[in-house]
């Protein structure tokens, strides 16, 4: 998965066990409608030292998963999600070439994330086989 938006805040690195870390950090989409999104990330392990270069206030590109996991804890069965970032560019919007070449093949797709297109927007035709 991917989104673009403009980083909001980052935070210092965690060391959760001897072997694991991560870093934590919110990127702000949809900025120009009356409700901007504004998501937290997690970036793990050697990774978490590429926010470095990173401003807050700059427009980036993060490719992430969608992880979740279940906890069964003494309330009961939790379920938790987390987004977790496995690359971060800066995001050049219309001068990056692999942006023309997308919008080129799918113009006005809600699909590629612009700074005019919202990025969790959905497209009909992408939920054409929801029941409700």
């Amino acid at each position: 998965m991917e989104v673009v938006g403009t980083l909001k805040v980052k935070f210092d690195t965690q060391k959760v066990s001897e072997r694991f870390t991560k870093r934590e950090f919110v990127v702000t989409t949809e900025a120009n409608t009356p409700y901007p999104q504004h998501v937290s990330f997690q970036i793990t392990q050697d990774k978490c030292s590429t926010l470095d270069q990173f401003n807050e206030g700059d427009e980036l590109r993060i490719q992430f998963n969608l992880r979740g996991r279940e906890w069964n804890g003494p309330q009961g069965i939790k379920y938790f999600n987390t987004l977790e970032a496995w690359r971060v560019d800066k995001f050049q919007g219309n001068n990056s070439n692999q942006t023309q070449n997308q919008s080129s093949n799918q113009q006005s797709s809600s699909s590629i994330p612009t700074a005019n297109n919202p990025v969790f927007a959905s497209n009909i035709v992408d939920n054409d086989d929801l029941p409700f």
